[in-house]
C-alpha cells in the first residue's frame, strides 16, 4: 500500500499539536495535584525554607488555599511559556513556512510544552520561562549579567533544584550573547564572577539550611492549617505524608534513587528512541555550530552543550523524576539553539526539509506524542 503524504503538512501538525495540548490539560484537571498543592501551602512561617518562595507569595493574598489555584498557576505560566517561545522562534527564525518543521520538533516536541502541562504545578516551567526571557531580553548591558543572576536565585527560591535544571543553561545563554559579543571586560568579568558566588551561595544556603528545624507533626499542622476545603479527607492525609520532603537529607535522596535505579533504567530505550525522531533538529543544530564563524565559539557551545548535559546526568543519580529530567535537558538544547542562531556564522546553514518523507514521518510521531511523563515514560 502507498501511503499518501499531503504535500504540505506541516500547518496541519501545528493544529494537532494544539489539540493534543488542549487534551492533555483536559485530562491532567482530572487529576488531584497533591505534591503541587502542598508546594502552595509551604511558606516562610518558621524561617527561611526551601521550595517555599511560590507559596509564600500565595499566602500574602490568601491564608486559606484551595487546590484550583494549581491549575490556574500551572495553566498561566504555560500560556505565557507558550507565547514567549513563539515569539522567541520568530525573532531567531522568521514565520516563513519554510521554518514550519523546526517549529513543530521544538514547540511541539513531547519534551517540550505538553510535558509542562503533564506536570504541570511543578516548577520546571519557570526555569524555562526565565531563560526565554534572557533570550529576547537586550544582552550588551552588564544589568544583563545581573539580570540573569537574580532571576537564577530566584529560582532557587522556588526549588533548588533549578541549580542543576535550568542555571546552567541561564548561564550559557549569558555566555554566549553578553561574554561572546561584548567581549571580557574587568567590569563584566568582576560582575560574572560575584553572580556566580551568589547564586552558588543561595543554592548551597536552600539545600543544606532550608530544611524544617520543627517536627514533621507542627509543619504537619500548619500545612493543614491552610487547606481551605476541610470537608475533604484526602488533603490533609497526602499532606501528612509529603512532608518528609521539607526534612529529607541529600543522602537519602540519592539513596532513594539508586535503589529505583534498576527498575528505572528500563525507561532508557524509551528515551533514546524519543531523542532519536529529533535527528533532524539535532543534525541542523549540528550544522549550526559547524557553520560558526569563529573556532572559539565553536568550542565554546560545545563545552556549554556538555556542561548543561553534565548537571542533568548530576540530577539523574540524585532525584528519580527522570521523565521529567531528560525533556528538560531537550528544552535547554532547544533555548541553546536559539543563542547559537544569534553568533556570527561563515555561511547559511540550511533549514530541515519541509518536503523529506523521513522528517515528515518523525514530525508526526512527535506530534501525536502527548508527553514524556515525570518519572518512567509515558
Amino acid at each position: 500500500m502507498n501511503l499518501r503524504i499531503p504535500k504540505n503538512p506541516w500547518r496541519l501538525m501545528v493544529a494537532v499539536n494544539v489539540a493534543v495540548l488542549i487534551g492533555v490539560f483536559l485530562y491532567k484537571i482530572t487529576l488531584v495535584p497533591y505534591v503541587p498543592y502542598i508546594h502552595l501551602l509551604v511558606d516562610y512561617h518558621f524561617g527561611f525554607t526551601k521550595r517555599a518562595l511560590i507559596g509564600a507569595i500565595a499566602s500574602l493574598f490568601v491564608h486559606k488555599m484551595p487546590v484550583w489555584p494549581v491549575f490556574a498557576l500551572g495553566g498561566a505560566m504555560l500560556l505565557i511559556t507558550a507565547g514567549l517561545y513563539v515569539q522567541l522562534f520568530r525573532r531567531t527564525f522568521g514565520s516563513e513556512r519554510t521554518q514550519l518543521p523546526l517549529f513543530v520538533l521544538t514547540a511541539g516536541s513531547p519534551f517540550f510544552l505538553k510535558n509542562f502541562i503533564y506536570t504541570l504545578g511543578h516548577f520546571d516551567i519557570y526555569g524555562c520561562a526565565i531563560a526565554i526571557c534572557l533570550l529576547l531580553a537586550p544582552a550588551r548591558s552588564v544589568a544583563f549579567v545581573i539580570s540573569a543572576a537574580l532571576a537564577s536565585m530566584v529560582l532557587l527560591l522556588i526549588h533548588h533544584i533549578h541549580f542543576l535544571m535550568y542555571v546552567p543553561t541561564i548561564a550559557v545563554i549569558v555566555v554566549l550573547r553578553h561574554y561572546l559579543v561584548v567581549g571580557l571586560t574587568r567590569q563584566n568579568a568582576i560582575v560574572g564572577m560575584t553572580a556566580a558566588l551568589a547564586v552558588a551561595a543561595l543554592f548551597f544556603a536552600a539545600q543544606f539550611y532550608g530544611t524544617m528545624t520543627v517536627s514533621p507533626n507542627e509543619f504537619s499542622a500548619h500545612l493543614q492549617s491552610r487547606i481551605a476545603d476541610t470537608s475533604r479527607e484526602d488533603l490533609p492525609r497526602y499532606t501528612d505524608a509529603f512532608v518528609y520532603i521539607w526534612y529529607q537529607p541529600l543522602a537519602r535522596e540519592i539513596h532513594d534513587t539508586w535503589e529505583r535505579m534498576p527498575a528505572n533504567l528500563l525507561g532508557l530505550p524509551v528515551f533514546a528512541l524519543l531523542i532519536w525522531l529529533h535527528t533532524p533538529l539535532w543534525q541542523y543544530f549540528a550544522r549550526l555550530i559547524g557553520a560558526l564563524s569563529s573556532e572559539l565559539h565553536r568550542r565554546i557551545v560545545i563545552a556549554a552543550i556538555v556542561l548543561v548535559s553534565a548537571a542533568y546526568l548530576v540530577m539523574f543519580a540524585m532525584v528519580f523524576d527522570y521523565s521529567r529530567w531528560i525533556s528538560n535537558w531537550a528544552v535547554c538544547l532547544f533555548l541553546i539553539l536559539h543563542a547559537v542562531k544569534t553568533l556570527p556564522a561563515s555561511h547559511k546553514v540550511p533549514l530541515i526539509p519541509t518536503d523529506d518523507r523521513r522528517t515528515t514521518v518523525f514530525g508526526w510521531i512527535v506530534t501525536i506524542i502527548p508527553r514524556v511523563g515525570i518519572v518512567r515514560p509515558f
